[in-house]
């Protein structure tokens, strides 16, 4: 075991995060750290890292372990260049191997300084880690001469990436690594971590990259950690066993507690008979009822759709625009429908933004021309993310008022809120204390707020736990409207788009039917990269990415889904046929009015029915893997 936890206790206030946990990491091992916001995995990473005491239990290494942590935000104090940055990761020796570049790069005839500088590095045996610097530089395709704080939030964190492979850890932890990536930036990130030879612990929500790094999950709920093995659909389905056990033994502790308080409250009669052992045991479990963390609720995500539109939603001809002198948009021209699932795909600064204010008349081109169809009610989620710090959430959603109209029917602005996981406390706290997760549930509350039939959606998955992802995906799919969604989750695309506008370089975009791993089956076989090249300074080349290996399998993500998913629905039907036939078998059964007898029948034989293609489709998947 390189690191772990024995019996590790942590509470925040009055909020138990870690109850009595235990945790081992193994050598080359990939562990993806899972939870809901707010369950404790970045703590969680902090006390492994020494940076946050807990209460009680042991943080256990190995001797001589070398860990390393990539931030989840990036420090907004780091100065000097990117090899400076890298360098870092070396402690001292890369601060004096740092010095040592910057003097010979800035002034090389000062041959006393680099005399000096060189000696040190000499007595610390310091070159032969320095040759690290260059070679990591190299193999992410940094440049190190230029300044850190000029770069973009995606190469930011790949330099932060690089800092923390240069030492060459035994164990790396990532908190969110793919936050604010593009596409092909997560796809290099992906090579990388596949090719480290030390473990990982990893946290991302990041389905597509969980998918392909995970060799086993770990689920933080409720202050227990559970473990599975052998990835994400492994996790899947036994988290779902899981939840569904822990219900079923709810159920019959409640029951029996039921029982036994109707057992203690007797007349007096019964109380000459009670058992001392009986009321102690009874007392135990009232402990165990109270001490019980029941598990959040789901948000309950519900998208307010206005009248239809027209059947053309937008229709674009010849659009062209530049920026800063390069061409994002050529000679664009294309039609959206009414219905349609657009996914907008592209590397950071390509122009996805920019043609949606366009699209939305928001921005002029510099050429072409956009027209609007019939009756448009558009919501727009803006990437900015534009909360007035000072305003509490209910501010925000009520703009005052204290009730607002959803879907036809008046609502209190703290009862909506509490469809999206506020409690009344936090509904009323600053915009400011929200964390990440917080302020994307507020403003997709904000958005869904409003009647709409179209949604402009521009990065809305950042920050978002799986659960509420999850309904998101709902929702956008049943949404009888028009969506236009700009995203870097992979998955989350494949599962939405229905058609691709993918940003191809040189201001060129290709329209393609379907999701992200549709677009990568249709695209022309790439040369020597993806025809996305991963942002980069204007003085590098385009970083060239390889494109993802195609699956064997024939099902696709919602396919997948689906067949995860089935398992379960039949259980469930079987369940409830087996409870109906009962019902049906009783004697009084038919001694009901009529109506209630004929509903009873019609609900068996539509089970029935439901049963038989449930199986039907589970077979017809299952001839596709």
């Amino acid at each position: 075991m390189l690191l772990g936890l024995k019996n590790l206790s942590l509470s925040v206030g009055s909020t138990v995060l870690l109850d009595a946990v235990n945790f081992s990491l193994e050598s080359r091992e990939r562990v993806c750290l899972m939870g809901r916001n707010g369950a404790g995995k970045s703590t969680l990473f902090r006390v492994l890292c020494g940076l946050q005491a807990a209460d009680s239990g042991e943080v256990v290494r190995a001797t001589h372990v070398r860990i390393a942590r990539m931030e989840q935000e990036v420090p907004q104090d780091m100065a000097g260049t990117v090899y400076d940055v890298v360098a870092q990761g070396l402690g001292e020796i890369g601060a004096l191997v740092a010095r040592f570049h910057r003097v010979a790069t800035e002034t090389p005839n000062d041959l006393e300084r680099l005399g000096a500088l060189q000696t040190q590095i000499d007595l610390v045996d310091g070159w032969t880690l320095e040759s690290r610097v260059p070679a990591i530089l190299a193999r992410l395709n940094l440049p190190g001469d230029v300044a850190f704080g000029s770069l973009s939030g995606g190469l930011k964190r790949r330099v932060l990436l690089a800092q923390a492979l240069v030492s060459e850890p035994d164990v790396l932890l990532l908190d969110e690594p793919t936050n604010h990536l593009d596409i092909p930036s997560i796809a290099q990130l992906e090579e990388a971590l596949l090719q480290f030879q030390g473990s990982l612990l990893f946290i991302s929500h990041d389905r597509a990259f969980v998918r392909r790094l995970a060799t086993r999950i770990c689920d933080l709920d409720r202050g227990h950690l559970s473990s599975w093995a052998g990835g994400y659909a492994a996790w899947m389905t036994g988290k779902a066993e899981a939840l569904h056990a822990e219900e079923r033994q709810n159920a019959l502790f409640d029951k029996k507690l039921a029982a036994e308080e109707v057992w203690i409250r007797k007349g007096v009669e019964a109380r000459r008979t009670r058992s001392a052992g009986r009321v102690k045991a009874l007392l135990a479990m009232r402990e165990t009822f109270s001490a019980r963390r029941v598990r959040e609720g789901d948000a309950r995500i519900v998208a307010q759709e206005a009248e239809r539109s027209g059947k053309l939603v937008i229709e674009a001809t010849d659009l062209n625009h530049r920026f800063a002198g390069k061409p994002v948009i050529r000679n664009f021209s294309g039609l959206v429908l009414r219905g349609e699932k657009i996914g907008l795909i592209g590397p950071n600064g390509a122009g996805k933004t920019t043609l949606l204010r366009i699209l939305l008349e928001q921005l002029k081109p510099d050429s072409g021309e956009v027209r609007h169809g019939s009756k448009l009610q558009v919501a727009y989620f803006d990437q900015l993310r534009v909360l007035v710090e000072d305003q509490t959430a209910v501010d925000a959603i009520g703009d005052g008022k204290e009730f607002v109209d959803i879907g036809g029917a008046r609502k209190h602005v703290i009862t909506y809120l509490q469809d999206f996981l506020f409690t009344p406390d936090r509904a009323r706290v600053p915009v400011r204390v929200l964390s990440g997760g917080e302020r994307a549930r507020l403003l997709l509350a904000r958005l869904f707020s409003r009647p709409s039939n179209v949604l402009v959606l521009d990065e809305p998955t950042n920050d978002l736990d799986l659960e509420t992802l999850d309904l998101l995906e709902e929702q956008l799919t049943e949404y009888a409207g028009t969506v236009l969604l700009v995203s870097h989750d992979r998955e989350f695309i494949n599962n939405v788009a229905t058609r691709c506008l993918v940003f191809e370089g040189d201001g060129k975009i290709g329209d393609y039917v379907g999701g992200y791993d549709d677009w990568l089956r249709q695209r022309a076989p790439p040369r020597a990269s993806t025809p996305i090249a991963s942002e980069a300074p204007r003085s590098q080349k385009p970083v060239e990415v390889a494109a993802p290996a195609a699956t064997a399998s024939r099902l696709n993500t919602k396919d997948r889904r689906e067949l995860e998913a089935l398992p379960g629905r039949i259980e469930k039907l079987e369940n409830e046929r087996t409870q109906l036939a009962a019902r049906i078998s009783a004697p009084d059964f038919y001694q009901q009015p009529r109506e209630q007898i004929a509903k009873a029948e019609q609900r068996l034989s539509g089970i029935e029915q439901d049963l038989a293609a449930a199986y039907t489709r589970w077979e017809t998947l299952e001839a596709l893997r």
